[in-house]
């Protein structure tokens, strides 16, 4: 008590310390009395009114069909099995994303098809004079199901609630494992709410995301396709914004395509009517194109609305195992190239898949095959140009004789020597036509083909897009920011070809020439295609290279000469004739006779 006594007598304050704490208390009680007259000033002035405009708000909402649907905090419940995972919002109950399980982007990122804000699934319908869109509204998900939700595969309902005992389901459904996402749209005791209720109009839209190392080469690929209940496959344009609108046939599935994968609406009895748009906003880098699709959908017989949708790779074998013709998205080239790459190099190309997981070894031997199978045509070829080159030395001595001035003369007797040769001048030709649609066929064929997909071979990193060995800065004319390595390959290859090619046939002036000009163009215009496609062409050279050394072997000029000789000896009679060269004779014959009637008219008049 002693310590305590001295030490309050010793720490008391002096009267100046307790002046100064009298004036400091005084001020804060001051400060404190004005912040709560402006508090209570501003709560007075805005906050009523504040709270008004949001009460009538509100009041008008939850007055409208589903306003109290008009509230709520999206959340995502997620469905996946063993290839995707599928999240649904419950802001307009619809499949917010996929992703893919066992792929990943060109730069090994996970592979998501479209997500985000511009993902949209929604019905639009009349419910009295309200215009209802439930891409805006709220749904809940049926809490019993969440936890199925969670597993491997199962089903979700999203619930639209209207009253206790009116609402509309959007039923999801998986399997564990598969592309396809099944959804039921099943309005209960809304009849007397939406008008013509017999029928639902669905708009869909989505961005698909850039998954590929060139987006303009993705752009190239991408659009939306679609087949009607006859089966006839249909498409938008790819190199344009494009739009149309079918109303005469039912479609039975709408197809958002990107270049190697695919997002599709299916519809067993089809959609009624139908409005598909595709566009490009070229300053998004990370979409390749925005789709969208409005379709009218007839209420099935047990009073609902069943749809599917399949979130997959545009591979041939799997999409023709999803049924529903999916396979034919896939576009292989016209109809003559299309039936090519469908019935004979996609078997092939299957066929050799079953020995080697080596696509470059796969394209060597499919290549191999290809010029086996046409080894006859290009032996005939051969013969022919050797045949021609034979020729020169005669043909010359007949352009000596007859001159320039008179070119069909000189063509009458050009063909007066082939026929007795017993030499068709354009049988070098006809075997390169015969199999240009096989090369047309190729064009189409590796573009499209999935498999090649991510796939490397020596330095080519990946088949399916093109190979760089220069990359440029900017952008240049006709070549782009790059020079593919492959396209070099095969640029020079078809130069040399060329080269070897004007050699056998003995060709000379402006022909000599011209065919050095298309594989300087072909540069330009293959440096952004697929590697793959370049190096067919450039084993395809190369081993035109081999079978003409070959062919070389076999072949001596000195023999053909005596041939060509023999031939001339044999009468005219027994000499076979071609329909072009018999056309042709008929031909010359018209010109000669029409260049003879100006020169005797002029004689008679004289």
């Amino acid at each position: 008590m002693i310590i305590m006594g001295v030490s309050v007598f010793l720490w008391k304050p002096s009267d100046t310390d307790l002046k100064k704490e009298r004036i400091r208390e005084h001020a804060d009680s001051v400060k404190k009395g004005l912040t709560a007259k402006t508090n209570a000033l501003v709560t007075k002035s805005a906050d009523p009114a504040k709270t008004a405009v949001s009460a009538r708000v509100d009041s008008q909402l939850l007055k409208q069909p589903f306003g109290a649907s008009t509230i709520g905090t999206e959340k995502m419940v997620t469905l996946e099995n063993a290839d995707v995972i599928v999240k649904l919002s419950t802001l307009g109950g619809k499949v917010s994303s996929v992703e893919l399980k066992n792929y990943k982007t060109y730069n090994h990122k996970p592979l998501i098809l479209f997500d985000g804000e511009k993902s949209h699934f929604g019905l639009d319908f009349n419910a009295g004079s309200n215009s209802i869109k439930t891409d805006n509204l709220y749904f809940t998900p049926s809490a019993d199901q969440l936890q199925v939700a969670a597993k491997d595969s199962g089903s979700v309902t999203m619930r639209l609630s209207y009253s206790a005992t009116q609402y509309i389901d959007y039923i999801y459904s998986l399997k564990g494992a598969g592309f396809k996402v099944g959804l039921t749209i099943k309005p209960v005791g809304l009849d007397q709410v939406i008008a013509n209720n017999n029928s639902l109009n669905i708009n869909w839209a989505a961005s698909m995301r850039k998954q590929e190392m060139d987006i303009e080469q993705e752009r190239r690929y991408t659009t939306i396709y679609d087949i009607n209940n006859e089966g006839s496959i249909d498409y938008l344009s790819s190199n344009k914004d494009d739009s149309t609108t079918v109303t005469d046939k039912k479609l039975q599935w709408i197809s958002f395509q990107a270049h190697f994968f695919s997002g599709v609406i299916i519809a067993d009895k089809g959609f009624d009517k139908s409005h598909i748009s595709v566009n490009t906003d070229a300053a998004d880098s990370l979409h390749s194109k925005q789709m969208s699709a409005s379709l009218n959908l007839t209420r099935n017989g047990d009073g609902t609305f069943p749809l599917v949708f399949y979130f997959g790779p545009n591979k041939y074998d799997i999409l023709k195992t999803q049924g529903y013709d999916l396979q034919k998205q896939i576009y292989m080239g016209w109809a003559p190239f299309a039936l090519i790459n469908r019935f004979a190099v996609l078997p092939v190309f299957n066929f050799l898949v079953k020995f080697t997981s080596n696509y470059g070894l796969i394209i060597l031997g499919l290549t191999l095959i290809l010029k086996i199978v046409l080894s006859p045509l290009t032996y005939k070829s051969y013969l022919s140009m050797a045949k021609m080159r034979v020729l020169k030395p005669e043909m010359d001595e007949i352009k000596a004789k007859v001159g320039d001035d008179n070119p069909t003369l000189l063509q009458q007797e050009y063909m007066k020597l082939y026929k007795k040769a017993g030499v068709n001048p354009l049988g070098g030709c006809l075997p390169l036509l015969i199999q240009m649609p096989i090369v047309f066929a190729f064009f189409r064929f590796f573009p499209s083909l999935f498999e090649l997909r991510g796939q490397s071979f020596l330095w080519m990193h990946d088949l399916s897009t093109y190979d760089t060995v220069i990359t440029f800065h900017t952008s240049i004319p006709v070549l782009g920011n790059h020079i593919s390595v492959m396209c070099l390959f095969m640029t020079a290859s078809t130069l040399i070809y060329t080269y070897f090619n004007n050699q056998i046939s003995g060709a000379t002036g402006q022909m000599k020439y011209i065919g050095y000009i298309t594989p300087i163009i072909f540069l330009g215009a293959l440096n952004s295609y697929p590697s793959g496609l370049n190096y067919y062409y450039f084993l395809a050279n190369m081993l035109t290279f081999t079978q003409q050394y070959v062919i070389r072997l076999m072949v001596d000029d000195k023999k053909i000469h005596e041939q060509i000789q023999e031939n001339k000896k044999k009468p005219d009679a027994k000499k076979k004739t071609s329909g072009f060269q018999a056309k042709m004779e008929e031909i010359m014959r018209q010109k000669q006779q029409q260049q003879q009637l100006p020169a005797a008219a002029s004689k008679k008049k004289k």
